[in-house]
């Protein structure tokens, strides 16, 4: 569920307008919802099991409003960069509800982690384990880790975002870990609490997740067996969110958990998850612009002011978003192209797209547009980063300007011989 809905023919974010917005703020602009954001939260963390550690995935969406939102109702936080660790703690993020994932963190990184004192580092590689060794030892600290497995399980999710399969570089082989556990005890600076893992993003069905984690909790009773004192589980995330409206739906929380629940009964284990687009993608909206309704040799063409410099995703997984207009329009449908004013085929929303007809001027909202959106947007074709408002009721602000054209210049230095 999402707090978009028309009130009288005008589509509204909560109980403000989204005409109100754009007139304001412009357009591309995004727009979140609160009640939405809060609701998917306590939902999730509502169908797990007590006590879980609910870490929100920062690369879904890095804004600083939605992190403190999320924080105040509990949430920790997933970081895979000092970058997004340095957003987590700014955001009110206590560091003991802080997980720092990624498969490349450099020495500065995990200085810093250390630094902050964070719940735990998930190491992917011994060569990371070891450095960070040697980072915490120098220090005279102990790093609390778990060590990401590749349980070389396949999400059956889009390949880009696969994560869990044995070609993939993310995390260590599962039948490697008893070796790498003894390895860990030997070590001064590390403390190994238990197993991480993550296969893909945008799953939809349970089947893979129950067989990861499967192997993950099997590994964990013998590592137990071999007289080691692991006692975390990190599941990571990817449970998938619709996208088309009218369609089957991915499984509900209330299902991944019973599943969860199920598998690791009796277990005794301290759970950790790290949702990101289940949490924020139906809590955001892409509004754009009809600059131009164009007529095409071959077909027409709905021409937005919003780019692939502004959402990504169509052009780079092919993903679909559903696109409907601000203010409903009597007439009947049209088959449209809908694409952007980047200079690239491939800027492109939606082809032959059946939608109310629009004219130059009317205003459009790129639905599910909340994860993987603003985060991975660009300045590619030196387009203005496009700005976010964050509503709550009939409040509404804006949490991330547009930057002005002489922002952008003057983050350029000219060498002293020009």
């Amino acid at each position: 569920m999402n707090h978009f809905e028309y009130i009288g023919g005008i589509l509204h974010a909560e109980d403000v307008p989204i005409p109100e917005i754009a007139a304001a703020v412009g357009t591309p602009v995004y727009v979140y919802s609160t009640a939405t954001l809060v609701r998917h939260f306590t939902v999730f963390r509502d169908a797990l099991p007590k006590g879980s550690l609910i870490a929100y995935a920062i690369k879904a969406n890095g804004n600083l409003a939605i992190i403190r939102t999320l924080a105040a109702e509990g949430a920790g936080a997933d970081v895979v960069s000092q970058g997004e660790l340095r957003r987590a703690l700014a955001g009110g993020v206590p560091p003991e509800r802080i997980v720092f994932s990624g498969v490349g963190k450099t020495a500065e990184e995990l200085a810093f982690a250390l630094d902050s004192r964070i719940h735990q580092i998930n190491v992917e590689s011994e060569n990371e384990l070891e450095a960070l060794n040697a980072i915490a030892a120098a220090k005279g600290v102990v790093a609390d880790i778990v060590i990401r497995v590749n349980p070389d399980v396949d999400a059956r999710t889009h390949a880009k975002i696969s994560t869990g399969k044995g070609e993939n570089k993310f995390g260590v082989p599962i039948d490697g870990m008893p070796e790498l556990a003894k390895r860990c005890d030997a070590l001064p600076g590390i403390s190994l609490k238990g197993i991480a893992v993550h296969i893909g993003s945008q799953i939809t069905d349970l089947g893979p997740l129950e067989a990861a984690y499967r192997k993950v909790l099997d590994m964990l009773v013998a590592l137990r067996a071999a007289g080691h004192a692991v006692d975390r589980a990190d599941l990571g995330g990817g449970l998938g969110v619709p996208y088309v409206m009218n369609e089957t739906h991915p499984p509900a929380p209330s299902l991944y958990g019973d599943m969860v629940r199920r598998i690791s009964a009796g277990l005794d284990l301290k759970l950790a998850f790290e949702p990101g687009r289940l949490i924020v993608a139906n809590a955001g909206i892409l509004v754009a612009k009809a600059v131009y309704v164009k007529k095409g040799a071959a077909r027409d063409f709905l021409v937005l002011d919003a780019g692939m410099n502004d959402l990504i995703r169509p052009a780079m997984y092919d993903a679909h978003h559903d696109i409907v207009p601000v203010v409903r329009s009597e007439g009947a449908e049209h088959s449209y192209d809908v694409v952007g004013p980047v200079c690239e085929t491939g800027d492109t929303f939606a082809r032959g797209r059946v939608l109310p007809p629009f004219r130059d001027g009317d205003l459009a909202a790129i639905l599910t547009a909340g994860a993987y959106g603003s985060a991975q947007a660009s300045e590619y074709n030196a387009r203005p980063l496009v700005p976010e408002v964050l509503v709550k009721g009939r409040d509404w602000s804006v949490v991330r300007p547009r930057p002005s054209y002489e922002e952008m210049l003057g983050r350029d230095r000219l060498p002293e011989w020009l």
